[in-house]
């Protein structure tokens, strides 16, 4: 069992992307199943696959996204900021930009996990959990 399961989801997407893998099995979770639907929503992901049938919690399956003409991974970077040793908070007002709005900060709120963005529309801060681009 690892200590910090969402470092373990990131690296295991980051691995995954520098392999050229096309799809990547992770042991499920719900925090890991919203960081997955953001991923998704925000066109990070091909697409993904809640099975609940391996394992004692399931996994996910996802497809990765990469460019039809060069082959680059959508994905190029994704960074754990909040760990379990260091916590990092931010409130609405100070809610980072990542690449002046072209990546996203993934935020776990009072209202759920959702993206920077979108907790700075709603006026509510939280733990920042990751930043992709």
């Amino acid at each position: 069992m690892t200590t910090d399961p969402i470092a373990d989801y990131l690296t295991r997407v980051r691995n995954s992307v520098k392999a050229g893998h096309r799809v990547v099995e992770i042991p499920a979770s719900n925090l890991k199943k919203e960081i997955t639907k953001i991923l998704f929503d925000q066109g990070y992901v091909l697409s993904y696959k809640f099975e609940d049938d391996k394992g004692p919690q399931g996994t996910i399956k996802i497809a990765l996204k990469y460019d039809k003409l060069t082959k680059e991974p959508v994905i190029k970077r994704m960074q754990r900021i909040s760990k379990p040793g260091l916590r990092k908070y931010a409130g609405s007002s100070e809610m980072p930009r990542i690449l002046n709005g072209l990546g996203i900060a993934i935020v776990s709120t009072s209202a759920g996990v959702m993206t920077g963005k979108q907790a700075q529309a709603q006026n509510i801060g939280g733990e920042v959990l990751c930043y992709v681009y």
